[in-house]
């Protein structure tokens, strides 16, 4: 489990396709305090650490994992997002996120908005039940608000410190984007 408070900024160093997998190298600030078969999530993903080489550590996404997220938009140089797992008893500043993203969605458009910034995203319209006005959505990662919510959109007002702390201050239009829904919203759905 995750909260959705991103811890740094990683980057993409190598890429290797192996069969219907992809190896990713990435290089991180906390490499020290990583080790092999540890859990980390990578724009949301998590991805489990299976090898380390240099100052470098490897993760696998498998074709699930590249079917449902944008890791196959990924290149060499990407800044990713990076947060480790939880810890039981520690303060909860974001919201409950597992990692396991439920749809990609696309950056629509971005407007500076003289201190902060207001991104709106499309997302596949079959979701649309899993996301509420003022209700958290985790993006590439990222714990946030979402509100003026439509059939297949919603925005996010992103603070300056978020801006310059994670790598949202990349996305463009067009921008493919991780999207994992409120998991307690997708249990009460459930429950019908």
């Amino acid at each position: 489990m995750f909260t959705g408070i991103i811890e740094a900024i990683g980057t993409v160093k190598k890429i290797e396709p192996s069969g219907t997998n992809v190896h990713f190298w990435i290089e991180a600030p906390f490499f020290h305090e990583l080790k092999i078969d540890q859990s980390v999530a990578h724009d949301g993903v998590c991805l489990t650490i299976d090898s380390t080489e240099g100052e470098l550590y490897r993760v696998t996404a498998i074709k699930e994992t590249l079917k449902k997220t944008n890791l196959n938009h990924w290149k060499i140089n990407k800044k990713i997002n990076l947060e480790r797992g939880m810890i039981l008893g520690a303060r909860l500043d974001g919201h409950l996120v597992q990692g396991h993203v439920d749809c990609t969605g696309t950056c629509l458009s971005v407007k500076e908005e003289g201190g902060s910034w207001l991104y709106t995203i499309e997302f596949p319209e079959n979701f649309n039940r899993l996301i509420i006005e003022k209700g958290s959505i985790c993006m590439n990662g990222t714990s946030l608000t979402a509100f003026h919510i439509t059939k297949n959109t919603f925005s996010v007002a992103i603070i300056p410190y978020t801006y310059n702390l994670t790598n949202i201050n990349e996305l463009a239009t067009n921008t493919v984007v991780n999207l994992e829904f409120d998991l307690v919203g997708k249990y009460v759905l459930n429950l019908k």
